[in-house]
């Protein structure tokens, strides 16, 4: 798929099938999280993969019901920011950082036919304690997302979206040229 269609095509898919996802899949889209930007090529994220069924379940309690796809992934990967390599004029970049590395990682996953949603836990305190206790995180590790992935239940759930349903997205009052 080329680039722009894969970007404008994405969809977010909660429901999965059982089918495990290979390793090399996984790397893949691993690979992809770790290409994107960063401030100063800090690199200032981390991953957390996750398949053990039961730390996924454990995952959702830790988030609550916004994270119900969690129940039924096959893999989640928790997206960090690594306080020890961000920028240090600048600590706060992590964030931005960390965003893009979960885009591409959704954009690969989607590209690879692995469906994915992205499951936000910065900034919410809760979330964010809940997920450092859970898996024991260090200090200067802090969660940020969480992507919840799986081959789609319902293969349809991938198929492109309708030129209408494209051109909805595209909002000609979002966009101020020159001036506001």
């Amino acid at each position: 798929m080329e680039t722009f269609e894969l970007i404008t095509n994405r969809r977010s898919i909660r429901r999965y099938s059982s089918q495990p996802i290979r390793e090399e899949v996984v790397n893949k889209i691993l690979q992809a999280g770790m290409s994107g930007p960063s401030c100063v090529n800090a690199r200032d994220y981390a991953f957390v993969v996750v398949q053990d069924k039961q730390k996924l379940l454990q995952m959702f309690e830790a988030c609550g019901s916004p994270a119900a796809p969690l129940k039924d992934a096959t893999l989640a990967i928790l997206v960090c920011g690594d306080l020890n390599r961000s920028f240090s004029m600048a600590k706060d970049y992590w964030i931005i950082d960390a965003s893009i590395a979960a885009q591409n990682m959704s954009l690969a996953a989607y590209d690879l036919g692995v469906g994915n949603v992205w499951l936000g836990v910065w900034p919410q305190d809760e979330r964010v304690q809940n997920l450092i206790d859970l898996f024991d995180l260090p200090a200067n590790i802090i969660p940020h997302s969480i992507l919840s992935m799986g081959y789609p239940e319902d293969d349809r759930d991938m198929h492109m979206l309708s030129e209408e349903r494209k051109r909805e997205k595209f909002e000609q009052d979002r966009i101020h040229r020159e001036k506001w």
